[in-house]
C-alpha cells in the first residue's frame, strides 16, 4: 500500500473547514498524510486550526508568511509531501469515505498516472444544485475548449508534478497545469461520484472578470498561443462553460 499525500490549502473557510478536513482523515485508505497550508495573513483562525488538528496522526500545518494563493501554496504541499500520490482538497469540499480506496484500485488497474472523478455541487446550505460526470478520457484538446476536472477529485503521481506546477494565477492555476500534463499524460476519468464540490457566489462579476482575465493569460502566456488566438480561445471557453453549467444543473 503506498502512501498518499493529501494538500489542503486553507484560507478563510472555517465554517466549512472541519467537515472537510474529517473527510479526507477518514477514509478507508489507511496509509496517507494531509498537509495543510495556511495561507492567511490574518492569524485569527490559526490557532483553531492548530487546535482542531493536534488529535490527528499524519497531519502536518505549513504557515506561509504571506498570502501567496492556492496554486503556489499546493506547490508547497508537494514540495513537502512524501507521498507516491498526491490527492488535492479544497477547504470546504467534501471527500466520499471511499473515494482514495476506490480511485488508488482505478490508477493501479489501469496504470494511471492522472485521474479524476464525477462529483456532486454542493451550495453554501449544503444542497446539491448539480452534477459534473467526469469523461472517461479528456485530450489535450478537449481540454484547450473545456475545463470538466474537479481540482478536489484529482489524485496524481508525484512524479508527474515533480515536472509540473501550479502557476501562480488566482483562477485557473489548476486548469494551466492540466493542460500542461494532458500532453504528457492521459486523463483518466472515473464516472462514480465521490466528491462533493461546494459552489460559493463571492462576487460572482468580479469572480467571471478574473476568470476570463486568467482564462486569458492561460493560453497566452502559459500556453504560447498568439494573442487573437488567445482571445477566441477564451470566447470558446466561455461558450462550453455556458454549456457546462446546464449540463450541471440537469444531470
Amino acid at each position: 500500500m503506498e502512501l498518499v499525500s493529501i494538500i489542503i490549502p486553507y484560507y478563510k473557510k472555517k465554517k466549512y473547514f472541519y467537515k472537510s478536513f474529517l473527510s479526507a482523515y477518514n477514509q478507508t485508505y489507511k496509509k496517507k498524510e494531509i498537509i495543510i497550508i495556511y495561507d492567511d495573513t490574518d492569524k485569527r483562525d490559526l490557532s483553531y486550526i492548530k487546535n482542531l488538528i493536534i488529535k490527528f496522526k499524519n497531519t502536518k500545518l505549513i504557515i506561509n508568511k504571506k498570502n501567496i494563493g492556492a496554486g503556489l501554496s499546493r506547490n508547497k504541499g508537494i514540495k513537502f509531501s512524501k507521498g507516491k500520490y498526491i490527492a488535492f482538497l479544497d477547504s470546504d469540499d467534501l471527500w466520499h469515505k471511499k473515494k482514495l480506496t476506490n480511485q488508488l484500485q482505478f490508477m493501479k488497474k489501469n496504470n494511471a498516472n492522472f485521474s479524476h472523478t464525477s462529483y456532486k455541487i454542493l451550495n453554501k446550505n449544503n444542497i446539491v444544485v448539480g452534477r459534473q460526470i467526469a469523461p472517461n478520457n479528456i485530450s489535450y484538446y478537449n481540454l484547450l475548449n473545456s475545463c470538466e476536472i474537479g481540482l478536489s477529485t484529482v489524485v496524481v503521481k508525484k512524479d508527474v508534478l515533480l515536472k509540473n506546477f501550479f502557476t501562480n494565477l488566482k483562477t485557473k492555476e489548476d486548469y494551466a497545469l492540466w493542460l500542461k500534463i494532458s500532453k504528457n499524460h492521459k486523463i483518466f476519468g472515473i464516472q462514480a461520484i465521490l466528491c462533493n464540490w461546494r459552489k460559493l457566489e463571492n462576487s460572482l462579476s468580479v469572480g467571471i472578470f478574473k476568470k476570463l482575465t486568467n482564462g486569458f493569460k492561460v493560453y497566452y502566456i502559459h500556453e504560447g498561443l498568439n494573442f487573437f488566438i488567445s482571445i477566441y480561445r477564451v470566447f470558446i471557453l466561455s461558450i462550453f462553460y455556458t454549456f457546462k453549467r446546464i449540463k450541471q444543473k440537469y444531470n
